[in-house]
């Protein structure tokens, strides 16, 4: 189950006339991971301290070019050869900070240990993806609630103010992301394992000597 992660190839097209625009300007990809959790932070701002209703429009807008930043960073680096492993890094952490300092604002407005459970099971599905993609396994994304769908969830509290049971949707919903990512990778290298795939952790050598150092990771990717 894809989610809303199912659109970013079509969002992906919308936005190749600011990636080209970007390129031709040289924008670091970095830059733009910096960019998107400055706009999550700006929109957790405008969430805890603006009343409901009147944080739905700028909490949408900032949220969006997050999720634009998000999209565009990868996507950048691959498009003008500054793929680095050092900006995969960059790019899985500045993802987790813009998740959290989006559900830390919602603490003057809901019960802390909520804010703090959201908080952790946002965490668990790119984590479990992790997991996966260290093990061997296609790294995996989408929902049922990922990073669009909590985005997403931030824009239904900021315009109605059920700030309670949204954070309880997005606890509830990202523990379900992670399990059901855990069982798809559980089948994946179970098959891989009966398949005769060299066992984890295993030498790379005792498996087939390097031909070189392996490619950098893309700076793009889940959540």
């Amino acid at each position: 189950m894809n989610g809303l992660y199912a659109l970013k190839p079509w969002y992906a097209d919308r936005l190749s006339g600011v990636r080209g625009a970007l390129a031709r300007r040289r924008v670091s990809p970095d830059a733009l991971t910096a960019a998107g959790i400055a706009a999550a932070a700006a929109a957790g701002v405008a969430l805890a301290l603006l009343p409901a209703g009147l944080a739905a429009a700028p909490v949408a807008l900032l949220l969006a070019a997050r999720l634009a930043c998000a999209n565009l960073d990868g996507a950048l680096a691959r498009d003008t050869g500054r793929v680095t492993r050092r900006g995969a890094l960059l790019n899985e952490a500045g993802d987790r900070a813009a998740d959290l300092l989006v559900i830390a604002a919602f603490w003057p407005v809901a019960p802390g240990w909520l804010v703090a459970l959201a908080a952790c099971a946002a965490t668990l599905p790119s984590w479990v993806s992790l997991a996966g993609a260290a093990a061997g396994a296609p790294r995996l994304n989408g929902g049922p609630a990922g990073k669009t769908e909590r985005c997403l969830l931030a824009v239904v509290a900021a315009a109605t103010g059920w700030y309670a049971p949204v954070l309880a949707v997005i606890a509830a919903g990202s523990a379900a992301t992670a399990l059901l990512r855990g069982a798809r990778l559980w089948r994946y290298l179970g098959a891989a394992d009966r398949a005769g795939s060299a066992p984890y952790g295993a030498p790379q050598a005792a498996v087939a000597p390097p031909a070189a150092a392996p490619p950098a990771p893309s700076t793009g990717g889940t959540r």
